[in-house]
């Protein structure tokens, strides 16, 4: 059963949520993985992670648990996603990475028992971080809109949450990520105490992305400090999707050159990135960013 040990006692539900289930050590991203963030680490570490690995030291405490919920928010693509899954490598917590239709998209009746087992399992495989991303979509704010079997199983979903909550010895934590906290229901915010803003990375935080997107490629001419400065108002994937443009301008040079003169040629033949390639990058980029945002406006204002 590989990360479920075969003398635990599952049931079909807790089975069906176990297939969700990811091994701490089978986590590729880790805190190296993750530049610009540095305070927001520094804080997971001593309120997260510490408690999950060291509970024995905080039981005669309460204010010394870890938070059964953590909430981070900020603008898409800052790493909130890669700060929950080094998160639980670094803690050697199991990682249920919710997907939220595998609980709605059942018969009524089904989603509030599936919901249940998220919990039960969590609890059996304990330490362990159940991350619920674009958390605002699954457990937004309730209105008398709400369609009956999803309002139950909300209510269901919190009624557990507490019940992990109330126990001082059950390592279970509840993340979730969104860039719309104001969505998010105020009673899940109530479970979530610990909040991380995540925001758009200022100069010196996009020096430092460049500098571990680009530690291992081979350049030329390329002024890293003049790239950040270009780059206000990128965010981490952003930023390394520019990476990306600019690397792959020399690959299309090759390519030419192949087609050309008909021949094979080695990986040694790609050239360095340049200066130049990065110029040509950013501004494809910020042209693709202001069409984008005028298709938006086009949308909103029912024009397109």
């Amino acid at each position: 059963m590989g990360i479920v040990e075969k003398s635990m006692d599952l049931n079909e539900y807790e089975m069906t949520i176990a297939a969700q289930l990811v091994d701490p050590d089978s986590i590729e991203t880790s805190w190296n993985d993750i530049a610009g963030l540095e305070e927001i680490i520094d804080d997971i570490k001593a309120t997260v992670i510490l408690p999950l690995k060291s509970p024995e030291i905080f039981y005669n405490s309460e204010l010394h648990q870890a938070p059964k919920g953590v909430l981070l928010h900020g603008p898409p693509g800052c790493g909130k996603t890669m700060l929950a899954k080094a998160t639980a490598k670094e803690a050697g917590a199991r990682f249920i990475n919710l997907e939220v239709p595998a609980l709605t998209d059942k018969w009524y009746g089904e989603s509030q028992k599936l919901a249940a087992a998220v919990f039960t399992l969590a609890v059996k495989v304990q330490p362990c971080i159940i991350f619920i991303d674009e958390i605002d979509s699954f457990l937004r704010s309730r209105s008398s809109q709400d369609h009956e079997a999803t309002a139950m199983m909300k209510a269901q979903f919190m009624m557990l949450w507490d019940g992990i909550s109330s126990s001082k010895r059950c390592s279970v934590v509840v993340m979730g990520a969104t860039n719309r906290p104001q969505d998010v229901d105020k009673a899940i915010l109530r479970r979530m105490p610990a909040m991380f803003q995540i925001g758009l990375p200022k100069k010196d935080k996009r020096q430092s992305i460049l500098e571990l997107v680009l530690q291992n490629e081979r350049m030329d001419d390329v002024d890293i400090e003049l790239i950040a400065e270009q780059t206000e108002g990128f965010s981490g994937s952003d930023i390394k999707e520019l990476c990306r443009n600019a690397a792959m301008i020399r690959v299309r040079d090759l390519r030419s050159r192949v087609l050309a003169n008909d021949c094979t040629l080695k990986p040694s033949d790609l050239r360095p990135i340049t200066g130049q390639d990065f110029t040509a990058a950013v501004r494809k980029m910020k042209e693709s960013k202001v069409l984008a945002a005028g298709r938006f406006v086009l949308n909103e204002e029912g024009l397109d």
